[in-house]
């Protein structure tokens, strides 16, 4: 497969602080709120094949394989560094899950293999070329009947949302997000059954678990 490069966006535009703060992050974002429902969405079953598409430092991938030990979890980041945090993190979990350096939009996986793919603030970071590709990519992986989860910054559910959204409008490249176009994009992918599930409130702004589905 083409290795590409990929127009990633830094959390702050600042690689070295997005780890340094990433405890701060995780409160402000709510993580184990969203990771919790988005797990709950996902209702992965046993013996089924998931996906963990921009897995960090893999509390997202440790939790589904928590949640249904018999399911095979595999988590893929295209940042070598935090994978490293991530295998140490697996290992002190007894968590059994496969992590490998990847790029979203460039899976190395054969067609109709995962039965789902969760992806949880993520897209973001993404050009709207990069999550236009990396939407038809899991497309491509995931099974007839499998399932995309995801959890990402989404439109303004208020009037404080929506003065934070045209702060970070400013930081990050949240342009696409914050005008609703995330299903859009799942839809132009041939995703079937796009809906917004939940929207929760943080301190950056509204975050949409979103979820889709492969006809």
């Amino acid at each position: 497969m083409n290795r590409a490069h990929v127009t990633y966006i830094p959390a702050f535009s600042a690689e070295r602080m997005r780890l340094n703060i990433s405890p701060v992050i995780k409160w402000a974002l709510r993580e184990t709120a969203i990771d919790s429902r988005l797990v709950n969405q996902g209702s992965v079953q046993k013996g089924q094949r998931v996906l963990d598409l921009g897995c960090g430092n893999a509390t997202l991938t440790i939790l589904i394989k928590k949640t249904q030990p018999d399911a095979e979890v595999v988590g893929i980041d295209e940042d070598k560094n935090v994978l490293e945090i991530a295998e140490i993190k697996s290992r002190k979990q007894n968590a059994r899950i496969a992590l490998f350096d990847a790029k979203a939009f460039d899976i190395p996986c054969r067609d109709n293999y995962f039965d789902r793919v969760f992806s949880s603030m993520l897209f973001h970071h993404l050009t709207t070329k990069d999550k236009i590709r990396a939407a038809e990519e899991v497309y491509r992986i995931l099974k007839p009947g499998g399932e995309l989860h995801v959890a990402d910054f989404g439109m303004p559910q208020n009037a404080l949302m929506s003065l934070i959204a045209r702060i970070r409008r400013k930081v990050e490249g949240v342009e696409d997000n914050i005008q609703g176009l995330l299903p859009h994009i799942m839809y132009a992918a041939d995703f079937k059954d796009i809906e917004t599930t939940t929207e929760l409130a943080s301190m950056f702004g509204t975050i949409s678990l979103l979820r889709a589905k492969k006809p």
